[in-house]
């Protein structure tokens, strides 16, 4: 599992395996703030938090890895 955060975005991402392209096969909004996407097999592969400052920890943000 690894994780990524967008400062500007303010947006966190939870991966639970290797995405590939075109791996996503299904997204669905839990509500505004969180995404979960699956592949074809409806295994999770990853969940994206919005808003990511509202629902974690400073020190949860600074250990993902920033984008770019």
């Amino acid at each position: 599992m690894k994780t990524t955060y967008d400062k500007k975005a303010d947006a966190m991402y939870i991966y639970f395996q290797e995405i590939k392209p075109k791996g996503v096969k299904q997204t669905i909004g839990l509500n505004d703030d969180f995404i979960i996407d699956f592949d074809e097999n409806k295994k999770i592969l990853g969940i994206e938090i919005l808003n990511a400052s509202k629902y974690l920890e400073k020190k949860e943000l600074q250990t993902s890895k920033a984008l770019a």
